[in-house]
């Protein structure tokens, strides 16, 4: 399997269709769905028909340079979750969402920042980003602690979506942290 990125402790791959069951697992585990559907797993039946096949085109559509990877401990191999780097669907290839979900198990060890940081560099200087942005919660503060350790600045609050308020912490709202490609050059 070809290898999208590697950082120190990691290795970022594309997704294939016989992923489907970590796909499942990963988001079948509330504690990793809290901030997402308050906890509810997402159904099987929903990951193998309508995400699984979402992220395979993803990379067609954007010849591979963007989309969702799997991520594994370079030492043993264990699937620990997914980083995302891609543009909205209709949106300018120069701007694109970062995000992460990582499996419990791989939480407090620093990937998130790792394979996040990773995905900055490669946008900037290898794929002609000139901004990327990321959204939470603003009840999550780790993933709000990790946007600050990349340098990303709070730019924006956001309503919820009338499909997440049902999760803890909604009235609160959302955050979108933003880098420039100048301002990571600039770190």
């Amino acid at each position: 399997m070809e290898t999208y990125l590697e950082t120190e402790r990691l290795a970022l791959r594309r997704f294939t269709a016989d992923d489907v069951d970590l796909l499942i697992e990963l988001d079948s585990d509330p504690a990793v769905m809290r901030y997402l559907t308050g906890g509810e797993p997402t159904e099987p039946q929903i990951v193998r028909d309508l995400y699984l096949p979402n992220i395979l085109a993803g990379y067609e559509r954007w010849g591979g340079d963007f989309g969702l990877f799997a991520a594994h401990e370079k030492d043993g191999g264990a699937f620990i979750g997914w980083f995302i780097l891609r543009p909205e669907r209709d949106g300018p290839l120069d701007e694109v969402e970062l995000g992460y979900r990582l499996r419990q198990a791989a939480w407090g060890r620093g990937y998130a920042t790792e394979g996040s940081r990773a995905l900055l560099g490669k946008a900037f200087t290898q794929l002609g980003v000139r901004l990327v942005w990321a959204e939470t919660m603003t009840v999550n503060h780790g993933s709000r602690n990790i946007m600050k350790k990349l340098d990303m600045t709070h730019t924006d609050t956001i309503p919820t979506p009338p499909d997440m308020e049902m999760v803890e912490g909604s009235e609160q709202g959302g955050v979108r942290y933003e880098i420039t490609k100048e301002q990571w050059e600039g770190r």
